[in-house]
């Protein structure tokens, strides 16, 4: 990892640093193509309960390809297809979609996916477990609902403190994928105060593009006046990568879906700018954000690169050798006839 030497604002011409890796995850990555690869091999419309990923771009241009995002899978017309977002969804989600008579493509991102059968065999095997993340977010909805009666949902540190368990040598803590890796570990701490005996997930939860996309943010805080993150508003990683960036001693840090949401007052004195996306940012949104700072002087663009990233993961066995259309109206036809 390449250090940065400091050099005096007023001698320095105006530069970005842009981080790397940055953007598209692995998961990400294969929930959208399985949208796309979903309407070109069944056609529209293809119903996605929820955002498929939480990016504003991304939903709007999936919706013009033919995908309709609905809240729940009981508002999918009986005989069609449903997709499950990244995020992943509770067993009843399942059990709804059955019943309605649809037929299901599961993009949940296999790392979320690892953290529902950790949940799983921890409440087998009767234990309490500690679920950390944010309250309504749709993956700690998904994860809870995997085992609600041994879950409890910890918030951050300031939780811990209303904790109970039934049996102290008993408890485990899972967390979402998508966290401040600084702020989990924190609530951790805090968690192994209370409960010494507490044991740790087998292998890391929060995901590895997370935890990456974080170190290469804090490498440039530091060298940055001003960062700017190219994500959503609901996108859990997109806002910890701000709060990370401040943490980290950047004085400013904002988030943003378009080059268009920047306001021209942060650059004012700004020499070096730190530009970095969440998981679920395509880059050409990156890109349009290059072109608005170079059409203002900041030409220069400096790559940040902490880490390597080269893991991809095969797409829904849904997609392969199946004929869902074909299914469903079947499902269809055997509801009409019942």
């Amino acid at each position: 990892m390449g250090t940065m030497t400091a050099t005096p604002a007023t001698n320095r011409p105006k530069r970005v640093l842009l981080a790397a890796p940055r953007g598209y995850c692995a998961g990400v990555d294969r929930a959208v193509i399985a949208v796309e690869k979903a309407l070109e091999q069944y056609g529209a419309p293809i119903y996605v309960r929820h955002e498929i990923v939480h990016n504003k771009y991304v939903v709007q241009t999936l919706e013009r390809k033919g995908a309709i995002f609905v809240d729940q899978a009981t508002e999918v017309p009986p005989g069609n297809i449903v997709m499950f977002s990244a995020h992943g969804v509770a067993p009843t989600v399942h059990e709804e979609a059955r019943e309605g008579r649809l037929k299901t493509i599961d993009a949940t991102c296999p790392l979320v996916t690892k953290v529902h059968k950790e949940a799983v065999r921890f409440a087998n095997e009767d234990f309490d477990i500690l679920l950390i993340g944010h309250e309504g977010h749709e993956e700690v909805i998904g994860t809870s609902g995997e085992a609600p009666d041994h879950i409890q949902l910890v918030d951050g540190p300031e939780d811990v403190a209303k904790v109970e368990v039934r049996d102290p040598s008993r408890v485990v803590w899972l967390s979402q994928t998508t966290l401040s890796v600084d702020e989990t570990m924190e609530t951790v701490d805090a968690l192994k105060e209370k409960f010494p005996q507490l044991i740790s997930p087998p292998s890391d939860d929060i995901c590895y593009a997370t935890q990456n996309r974080q170190i290469a943010i804090k490498e440039l805080a530091g060298e940055s006046e001003l960062v700017i993150v190219v994500g959503s508003k609901n996108s859990s990683n997109s806002q910890r990568m701000v709060d990370v960036a401040k943490q980290a001693g950047a004085p400013a840090a904002y988030l943003v879906d378009f080059a268009s949401e920047i306001d021209e007052s942060w650059l004012e004195g700004v020499t070096s700018v730190g530009l970095s996306s969440g998981a679920s940012v395509p880059d050409i949104l990156v890109q349009e954000v290059l072109e608005w700072l170079s059409e203002r002087g900041y030409a220069d663009v400096e790559l940040v690169k902490t880490a390597d990233e080269s893991l991809t993961f095969s797409l829904p066995k849904e997609l392969r050798n199946r004929d869902l259309r074909a299914e469903a109206a079947a499902l269809l036809a055997e509801g009409g006839a019942a």
